[in-house]
């Protein structure tokens, strides 16, 4: 059984970087834990983080609800930049 924190960093609209997760992950999995193999997951996983990050601050200082966007909501605003 997963425990609430595991289950919510699983749920897409909790978790903006759930793919990049998955991705450092398996990276990690296939290459025996070589940190060094891996260094391009990290860095997109990183900037990820960061970018939604800052959406998440942005909206928390405009009193936006939920501050983190749904999945579907972040979609949009990914497909909005291009």
């Amino acid at each position: 059984r997963m425990s609430r924190h595991a289950k919510k960093l699983r749920d897409h609209d909790i978790n903006p970087c759930l793919a990049e997760t998955d991705a450092t992950t398996k990276c990690m999995d296939d290459n025996n834990y070589n940190k060094d193999m891996c260094t391009d997951y990290f860095l997109k996983y990183k900037n990820c983080r960061k970018f939604w990050h800052g959406i998440m601050m942005q909206r928390k200082r405009s009193g936006v609800k939920p501050e983190m966007p749904s999945a579907e909501e972040r979609k949009k605003i990914l497909e909005s930049m291009g």
